[in-house]
Parts: structure tokens; sequence; C-alpha cells
């Protein structure tokens, strides 16, 4: 029988993979979205952003079709590392990771559109190139939104339901992660269990809120190296 811990120690191993795969991969995009002006930035930017708009049953349904056997991706996927997307925890992974985008990088992506052009004028005359400028003077000034992101894209993925439910089912032990545990629970008309998860969840969001009013509280001062 599974034990109570398992689905939140699954949700949390998944946050925390989510979060730090994103703030990895993010740097690259952040890095042409703000120091460069071309043609499609604004295309990039606002698939970087369909997550928050679109369902997530129309996200899941894609991703299942993708990450299925015979997908591209599924398939791909399985010749190369031996193991299946669909219904797996690697799986529900990368759809969390893809989900999770937006989370991660429109605060940053916005503070660093608001920081003073001054900062990067200033770096351009002591001969500074583009990536020492955005790694050694931008990035610096906008700690707090990088950590907002953090939390943010944490608690998202900590309450993912409808495309984890998709794409990775209802596994034990697997797939389950909190938010299912819930649903599973209801299912089986075991309300005290499900209220114990839920109870859970939501003293972790009040958690979450507070840090995000302590952290925009307290900006840094701007910083030039």
């Amino acid at each position: 029988m599974e034990e109570f811990w398992t689905p939140l120690w699954l949700s949390t191993k998944l946050a925390l993979y989510t979060t730090v795969m994103l703030l990895i991969l993010c740097v690259p995009i952040l890095y042409g979205l703000s120091m460069h002006r071309f043609w499609g930035r604004k295309l990039i930017k606002a698939l970087v952003a369909m997550p928050l708009i679109l369902p997530p049953s129309v996200l899941g349904f894609y991703f299942l079709l993708a990450f299925r056997p015979d997908g591209l991706i599924g398939s791909l996927w399985q010749h190369l590392f031996e193991v299946r997307l669909a219904f797996s925890f690697q799986g529900v992974l990368i759809a969390s990771v893809i989900f999770s985008f937006p989370f991660m990088i429109n605060p940053i992506l916005s503070a660093l559109e608001n920081l003073p052009s001054s900062l990067t004028q200033a770096s351009y005359s002591l001969g500074k190139s583009n990536w020492t400028t955005f790694i050694k003077v931008l990035i610096p000034n906008v700690k707090p939104s990088i950590l907002s992101a953090c939390v943010l894209t944490f608690a998202h993925t900590i309450g993912e339901f409808g495309v984890i439910l998709m794409i990775g089912g209802n596994i034990p032990n697997e797939t389950r992660v909190a938010s299912i545990a819930i649903f599973h629970q209801m299912e089986m008309m075991n309300y005290d269990q499900a209220n114990h998860y839920a109870l859970i969840l939501l003293g972790f969001s009040f958690v979450v809120l507070l840090a995000l009013q302590w952290i925009q509280k307290n900006p840094t001062r701007p910083i030039l190296c």
C-alpha cells in the first residue's frame, strides 16, 4: 500500500527538478530576449507565455500525442534511453518544464526590461561584452525577481493537476503526486485522507504567498560590477 508521504515526496521532487531545469534553460533565452532586438522576438515571447492561457487539457492532450510510444518524441526518447515517456515520471517532468516555463521566465524578463539603460551603457563604456554585461551587471540587479520566479515555479508545479493527470495518469509511486492523490482519495470516497493532503497544500500555498511578499519588500540596490 502506498504510504501517505509518497505523493508529497513525488510532488516535491517534481517541483525541485522542474525549477532547477528551468533556471538553467532560461539563461540563454533571457540573454537573447534582453540583450538583442531581432525579428521574431515578440513571437518567441508569445510562445513562451502560451501555457498561461492554454487549458491544461489542451497541453496535456498534445503532450500525450507526442510522448506516446509511436509519437515523434516518445519513440525517439525510448530508442535513445529505453524509457517510455507517456505515463512515467520522466514524461511528467518534461511536461512540467514546458508548462511552467512562463512562471520562471516572465518575472525575470520583466525585471530585466525595467532596469535603467544607464547600467548597460556604463558596462559598455567599461569595455564589457554583451555576455559579461548580462551575467555580471544585469542578473545581479534582478536577484529578487529570480528568487520570486523560482518560488512561483516551484509552487505552480506543486499544484499542477490537469497536465499531470493526462500525461502521467494516476500511477502509485510513479506519477501520483499530491494533487492527483487528492483526486484519487475523493474517487475512493476517502475524504479524511483527501483533506489531509489538501490541508498540507493549503498551508504550503500560504507560506509561498508570505515568502513572495517578503521578497518583494526587500529589493536590492543597483549593482555595477
